[in-house]
C-alpha cells in the first residue's frame, strides 16, 4: 500500500463532503452573510482538498 495514494483518498472523501455540506447550505440558504461566508469557506476549501486529492492519486505511481 502507497501512502501517498490513501493520503489522498482521504483528501478526496473529506473534498467530496465538503461540496456536499455546501451545497446542503445553498439549498437552505435566504440570502443572509453568515450563510455566504459558509458557502465560500466550505465551498473553497471543498474544491482544495477534492483537487489535491485527485491530484495526489492520479500522479503516485504504484512501486511493487
Amino acid at each position: 500500500m502507497n501512502l501517498k495514494r490513501i493520503f489522498g483518498f482521504i483528501l478526496t472523501l473529506l473534498g467530496i463532503a465538503g461540496l456536499i455540506y455546501t451545497a446542503s447550505v445553498f439549498a437552505k440558504t435566504s440570502g443572509e452573510n453568515s450563510d455566504m461566508k459558509l458557502l465560500i469557506i466550505y465551498g473553497v476549501l471543498g474544491i482544495v482538498f477534492f483537487v489535491s486529492g485527485i491530484s495526489l492519486v492520479k500522479n503516485t505511481k504504484d512501486e511493487s
